[in-house]
């Protein structure tokens, strides 16, 4: 066995951005790419993960494969795997894959790591536990297939190569009773429900707001960068921010190119949703506050002196 399978999953006719991540975490193995697509019309899909790096693209076609169903994507993934013969297979860990991998594993005598944060050199995979207070790790010590699903957020999406990998196309052997359930409508999202996970800026705050009618200054400063609000748990638990802008092991998990924390003294809990961020910014008026541990720059003030000056200096760049 040799090489890495990533399978990449569609939302509403695009692969999802986890997807790219998991991507960009397939690479780290050290062996050739093969990402696949999997669904009942995969063209487009297959054209967009060409440019992304793999060194060749499956498009795993059945008219059976939509909607998605656990069986199906089950079947479907277990002869992909028998044909192709991979070390290591790679998802994003979504409710979707979380729904059929663990049983795709079983299948091949194999455990699922999911929910991964780190690759090492070996490999050895790194997961949090314990709501992230501690690194567990992870070896393989056995022959493949291995199955890896990696944290929203833990690895950089990966962009466009510049180059067209090869398309090729895999049709399973699928029979419609082999599939025991019948999906009913996908879930939708409330109107007005924020993906924090695909903010490119965000400016989350905590109980250093003092209280909700401080809220109107955070929310002019991430108005003039352009960026989405979110905050820590108390700041939700207290109602002064929906709990769907909530960031933490309870909450989403980010990772924009621009994290801004304020007031926000950082807990375990709140460091594992944003520490993936490219760029953290902190302002905390306690200086030993933990988020300066992981805070690429920082300020020691009062947020409600320090975000009007930054607000005022944001809309200053724009003029």
């Amino acid at each position: 066995m040799s090489g890495v399978l990533v399978v990449l999953e569609a939302r509403a006719g695009r692969i999802a951005r986890t997807s790219w991540e998991a991507l960009t975490a397939a690479r780290l193995l050290g062996a050739p790419v093969t990402a696949a697509v999997v669904g009942a019309e995969t063209e487009a899909l297959a054209a967009e993960a060409a440019r992304r790096g793999a060194e060749r693209v499956l498009r795993v076609e059945h008219a059976l494969l939509a909607p998605y169903t656990a069986d199906s994507f089950t079947c479907t993934l277990e002869q992909l795997i028998h044909a192709q013969e991979p070390e290591f297979v790679v998802f994003a860990h979504t409710y979707q894959v979380r729904d059929f991998a663990p049983a795709l594993a079983v299948r091949f005598g194999r455990m699922l790591v999911g929910d991964v944060v780190g690759i090492e050199e070996g490999p050895v995979f790194a997961r949090q536990v314990l709501q992230g207070r501690m690194i567990a790790r992870y070896r393989v010590k056995c022959g493949g297939p291995h199955f890896v699903s990696v944290q929203a957020g833990a690895f950089a999406a990966a962009g466009e190569s510049g180059a067209t990998a090869p398309i090729e196309t895999f049709v399973p052997q699928i029979a419609a009773e082999q599939i025991r359930t019948k999906p009913g409508e996908p879930f939708r999202a409330a109107a007005g429900a924020v993906d924090l996970a695909s903010a490119q800026r965000i400016v989350s705050v905590g109980r250093g707001i003092q209280g909700k009618e401080n809220l109107p200054l955070i929310q002019e400063l991430a108005a003039a960068m352009n960026a989405e609000l979110a905050a820590s748990r108390p700041v939700c638990d207290a109602g002064w921010v929906a709990h769907e802008r909530q960031v933490g092991s309870s909450g989403q998990t980010v990772a924009p190119r621009l994290y801004l924390a304020l007031g926000i003294s950082g807990a375990i809990q709140h460091l594992v949703g944003m520490k993936g961020s490219a760029c953290i910014v902190a302002v905390n008026k306690d200086p030993d506050a933990p988020i300066f541990e992981v805070a690429d720059y920082g300020i020691v003030g009062d947020l409600l002196e320090v975000v009007p000056a930054l607000t005022e200096a944001v809309k200053a760049t724009d003029t």
